[in-house]
């Protein structure tokens, strides 16, 4: 298993379009690189595989790293980590009313959120900022 060839790349950015599936920042408006993110990690024998991978931006992957599961701070126990290839986004995850904040609806979601710090307040202040201009949340 090598390098992301660039057709893949563009394939896993174009099917997320070109947002972390993670936070859901926009690549336009973001200030750090975005990558391809192998949602089962190569490290725990992840493949290349388009199934297997994610668009994110550069703190969600670094924040994830070969995390697949995460502690639900609610219910205390383990569960897998938000996967955007299996789970859908609505199923796990809802808008606070201003747009500034995700809120899990799930042990997953929550537990993502948590893991990947899915608040961080410089998301919450870029949300703030877009969704005053009518740019979030992302279609």
């Amino acid at each position: 298993m090598g390098n992301i060839s660039k057709k893949l790349r563009a394939l896993v950015a174009r099917r997320a379009l070109f947002c972390c599936e993670y936070c859901s920042s926009q690549e336009k408006y973001a200030p750090d690189y975005f990558s391809v993110e192998h949602i089962f990690p190569r490290a725990k024998g992840g493949d290349d595989d388009p199934e297997n991978l994610a668009y994110a931006c550069m703190a969600c992957n670094i924040h994830k790293y070969t995390h697949t599961e995460a502690l639900d701070p609610i219910t205390g126990v383990f569960v897998p980590l938000y996967n955007p290839r299996k789970n859908t986004w609505p199923g796990h995850f809802q808008w606070s009313s201003d747009f500034s904040m995700m809120i899990g609806i799930t042990p997953t979601g929550r537990a993502s959120i948590e893991k990947l710090l899915l608040n961080r307040p410089s998301l919450i202040n870029l949300r703030l900022v877009l969704a005053g201009v009518g740019k979030h949340p992302p279609q």
